[in-house]
């Protein structure tokens, strides 16, 4: 999704040497990914001549928003706050990250 995202519209060709080069994926392996997109409606496709020209049918926001609910009521049981605590613990943070997350905490609970 993200090369999609990235580069719409796009070919398929170009999907699968972007994945071919980061992640050493094989073409048919692209191809039955960039079917079962278009069968869950996630990406949209159009033939130009031979070739197929891919665009995302979801915003990026919007499946970033849905995987991160799915995590959280898999792992957590929909609780937010061991999420949280699981993200954090042994990580430094930074006086910046730390006044970004009071504000996002402010501005939520405000």
């Amino acid at each position: 999704m993200k090369v999609v995202w990235a580069g719409s519209p796009i070919l398929a060709r170009e999907v699968i040497a972007r994945l071919a080069a980061s992640r050493k994926w094989h073409g048919k392996t692209v191809r039955t990914l960039l079917a079962r997109l278009v069968k869950k409606r996630a990406i949209g496709f159009q033939k130009e001549g031979h070739a197929c020209l891919y665009r995302p049918l979801v915003k990026q926001a919007v499946c970033a928003r849905a995987e991160t609910q799915s995590l959280l009521d898999r792992v957590f049981d929909g609780a937010l706050a061991p999420m949280l605590a699981h993200v954090l613990d042994g990580r430094k943070i930074s006086d910046s990250e730390m006044r970004e997350l009071r504000l996002l905490l402010g501005a939520k609970n405000g």
